[in-house]
């Protein structure tokens, strides 16, 4: 039996119910079939492919156009996942009528199921019109990707008491103005887990500890395809990197000693066919093209 898609309603159930809700960062047709097949119940597409995807130095120039092209990717190879998509730096901050507009031409041209956005109490009147319009929206809070300039590079948020008290507003005018969701993104635990207890709808955490109502992690992180250094939330649940590495170093390796492809990568030609070409090879093509 298929699993049923997670809708935003189902999404505040599963909190209720004290389930977890299990989501992951993808960008492409072949990850989604695989989360998809391992039965998460969400899939962000996060504009954080401008870095891990297409090899930007942030997110900021990641385009509406980049996230419709990779959400349908996403979409295509997504059977019960519920997908959400990221609206871009710049696709939503101006007023409420430019949210609106993306946010509708997000959803009919990549085919996801909800948007994401950025910013707490500013982007409430966003968000009402959004879910107004009949767009579901996830919020996020704490360190949020676009605003990292402002905050002076990728580091904590809500380190104090006072912080994590003006965190809980901001989640709490999410709630109001209609977020399925809120995404809490490198908050201490002890944080996390008190802005989760005073919401109704889920919090998902990436960087902000087990009292979160689900996790997300980006599927490149935590397959180690990106080799580089992480954050210290992320877990390498699979070394996917290094075989990807070493296949590419093993086929190198055969085609300069010319052991790729083998007759068992190859195509054969009847011996009829085959008996043709001893002729060609001897002239006699060449011959009979003059007469």
């Amino acid at each position: 039996m298929a699993k049923l898609r997670v809708t935003a309603p189902g999404a505040t159930k599963m909190k209720k119910a004290g389930q977890k809700i299990v989501v992951v960062t993808a960008y492409d047709f072949p990850m989604a079939v695989l989360a998809d097949a391992a039965e998460v119940d969400m899939i962000l597409v996060g504009d954080s492919l401008g870095m891990v995807v297409l090899g930007y130095e942030s997110t900021l120039p990641v385009t509406l156009e980049d996230m419709i092209r990779h959400t349908r990717a996403v979409r295509r190879g997504s059977g019960s996942a519920f997908v959400v998509v990221d609206m871009p730096f710049g696709s939503y901050e101006a007023s409420v009528e430019q949210a609106v507009l993306n946010g509708i031409k997000l959803i009919k041209e990549s085919g996801a199921h909800a948007v994401k956005l950025e910013g707490g109490r500013k982007m409430a009147p966003m968000v009402a019109a959004l879910t107004e319009a009949g767009v579901p929206v996830m919020g996020h809070l704490g360190l949020t990707p676009q605003s990292t300039g402002i905050f002076g590079g990728y580091v904590i948020q809500g380190k104090t008491a006072e912080a994590i008290a003006k965190m809980q507003q901001d989640a709490l005018a999410l709630e109001e103005a209609g977020a399925f969701a809120v995404v809490l993104e490198c908050v201490p635990e002890a944080g996390a887990a008190l802005i989760s207890k005073a919401l109704t709808i889920p919090t998902i955490g990436i960087g902000a500890g087990a009292g979160c109502d689900g996790q997300v992690l980006v599927c490149y992180d935590m397959l180690n395809i990106n080799q580089g250094a992480k954050p210290r939330f992320v877990k390498e649940f699979a070394d996917v990197g290094s075989l990807i590495k070493k296949a590419f170093k093993e086929y190198g390796d055969e085609v300069r000693k010319g052991t790729f492809p083998s007759p068992a990568q190859s195509y054969i030609m009847v011996p009829q066919e085959q008996a043709k070409l001893a002729k060609f090879k001897k002239g006699k093509q060449g011959k009979s093209g003059g007469e």
